[in-house]
């Protein structure tokens, strides 16, 4: 393949992954404000993330077959559709203070946000396998840099005044309008021949015992990624008296700390490996969670998000490469370990809220650094494994 196309998939695909952080943290940056409008406790919010989760639990082993029969940039599309159309939803249910509305809305949001996760990443490792270089941690920084921008912008509505419902709305037509273009310059997706064995069934993935660990690890950091999204502007209000602008600046630096490192980290892998950057990973994030909930103030606060941001930036992108390996069968295994990891990211933060009614919400995150260090456990099975007469690393890199 030329390297004119293959540079612009590149840029296209980092580009959405931007697209989709951004959309995502303009929502997660305000849920104190949503929590105001609807007069909801921490519980009763995460009971409405819920929703979200549900809806994207539901999204994720169909998003698999979706890709397979529309392309990733089709698929890319459709979820960004629908995505918006959440968002857009979202806005008017807040409007009207109507929280059966605005769990129908997070549904929706939910599924489309899922399809267009895993469309990105198929594309992502496509984008890998031509290049033959580790950018997959790239990409997943360009999705923490969108959603420090929309961070940003949640902190700027905020502090000025700018209803929810408004913000929401204006980020949706620009959202639509990019992933109509954008996604042109994709790579077409592999079409891989025959080994001469049985060619894999859907299922088959499910039931491999290194993708299942695989999916652990991403469990863990999309749990350490998911928590912090939904929770750390507001344990910051709740747990540190902070106002809500403070709230949204912390959640800032946390996105922030993680673009930086996810960005730093293809370096990182190819110097060290995937097991001895995930053994990092996980350390530095526990590290970051005990400061954010036990240090005193704000300072201490911020200093733990940092350092929690930059444990949660590489655990889900080397997950992915590690699934993708072996070309033939990357896509299932994406699918799976993306599926496993959602559970996490999209489940586990309500749980937390429905935990935080009884100790606080801050005391309550305790249980991330719990769950991370428990995936210190299956940090092995990212080992690079052999194709052919190969050692394949992230990205397709021969070793």
């Amino acid at each position: 393949m030329s390297t004119r196309p293959t540079r612009a998939a590149l840029v296209a695909t980092f580009v959405v992954f931007v697209f989709n952080g951004f959309l995502f943290a303009t929502w997660a940056a305000r849920i104190p404000a949503a929590a105001q409008l609807l007069h909801l406790s921490s519980g009763q919010i995460g009971g409405l993330l819920l929703f979200g989760a549900v809806g994207s639990l539901l999204a994720l082993p169909l998003s698999g077959a979706i890709v397979n029969r529309l392309g990733s940039a089709a698929s890319v599309r459709v979820g960004s559709v629908i995505a918006a159309a959440g968002a857009a939803g979202l806005g008017g249910a807040l409007t009207v203070s109507s929280v059966t509305l605005t769990g129908v809305a997070l549904f929706v949001l939910g599924a489309g946000i899922a399809l267009w996760d895993v469309s990105m990443n198929i594309q992502g490792t496509e984008v890998e396998r031509a290049l033959r270089a580790t950018v997959l941690p790239k990409f997943h920084a360009g999705f923490s840099g969108g959603a420090f921008i929309g961070a940003l912008v949640g902190a700027g509505m905020a502090g000025a005044g700018v209803s929810l419902p408004v913000h929401l709305w204006g980020i949706v037509v620009l959202a639509i309008v990019a992933m109509a273009v954008i996604p042109r310059w994709f790579l077409p997706d592999s079409v891989h021949e025959p080994d001469g064995g049985p060619a894999p069934g859907r299922l088959d993935a499910w039931r491999e015992p290194r993708t299942l660990v695989l999916g652990l690890i991403v469990l863990g950091a999309a749990l350490t990624e998911g928590a912090a999204n939904d929770w750390i502007a507001k344990a910051a209000v709740d747990g540190l008296g902070a106002d809500q602008a403070t709230g949204a600046l912390t959640f800032a630096a946390f996105v922030l700390s993680m673009t930086v490192f996810r960005y730093a980290g293809s370096s990182l892998v190819d110097r060290f490996g995937r097991v001895a950057v995930l053994y990092a990973s996980f350390g530095t994030g526990l590290i970051g969670v005990l400061l954010f909930v036990l240090g005193p103030g704000v300072v201490p606060a911020l200093i733990g998000a940092v350092l929690w941001g930059a444990g949660a930036a590489m655990g889900f992108p080397l997950g992915i490469s590690a699934a993708a390996d072996e070309p033939r069968r990357a896509a299932a295994r994406v699918s799976v370990v993306t599926t496993i990891g959602y559970s996490a990211f999209l489940a586990g933060p309500p749980l937390l809220g429905f935990l935080g009614d009884h100790v606080g919400i801050r005391t309550a995150l305790l249980a991330v650094g719990v769950v991370a260090l428990a995936s210190t456990l299956a940090v092995r099975a990212a080992r690079p494994q052999p194709v052919g007469e190969h050692t394949v690393e992230s990205g397709g890199r021969i070793r």
